[in-house]
């Protein structure tokens, strides 16, 4: 069994229900290519579940995606999944080939987007480097935030029921 230390993360102000996502464009990968991309190319297309995770590799992010993977909400609804973190856009495509992933993830090595969105985690011991903290937000093809998750503690993870509820309620 793995042993970590739960970690009590400091209070936020990050976007909620009702708040309009700002727009950004970052690399997206896939599996066989990256290209820049903004969120609002993809809401124009309609909702999106914007998932923010800890850097590829942790073992937070592999239990997310393999949980949204097995899922399958993209399949029954009209939503798109996509993914942003700090890890760049090669080892983004690792792990989209390792867990088998049909989601595209943007690349923010420098945590902008984070930061926009009020959920930047600096990481201890680490001067100047920081990551997102885990985050869901569901957004309408306005960007409009209809359902925000942000993790208070370090590791948290979202509560899938309630996620499903608001793809959903759209």
């Amino acid at each position: 069994m793995v042993e970590f230390d739960v970690v009590e993360l400091p209070e936020t102000d990050h976007l909620a229900a009702g708040d309009t996502a700002p727009d950004f464009t970052r690399p997206l990968v896939n599996d066989e290519y990256w290209e820049d991309a903004s969120l609002s190319d993809l809401t124009d297309e309609g909702p999106v579940l914007l998932v923010f995770f800890p850097m590829d590799g942790a073992f937070p992010a592999t239990y997310v995606w393999n949980e949204l993977r097995d899922r399958a909400w993209d399949d029954d609804y009209d939503v798109r999944i996509v993914g942003l973190s700090i890890s760049d856009p090669y080892a983004h495509k690792r792990l989209i080939e390792e867990r088998e992933m049909d989601y595209r993830l943007f690349s923010d090595p420098q945590n902008g987007v984070a930061e926009e969105y009020g959920i930047v985690h600096d990481l201890d011991g680490m001067a100047g480097v920081s990551e997102p903290r885990p985050a869901v937000f569901l957004l309408d093809d306005d960007r409009t935030v209809e359902y925000a998750w942000v993790a208070s503690e370090w590791p948290d993870f979202p509560d899938y029921d309630e996620i499903r509820a608001a793809i959903e309620s759209l």
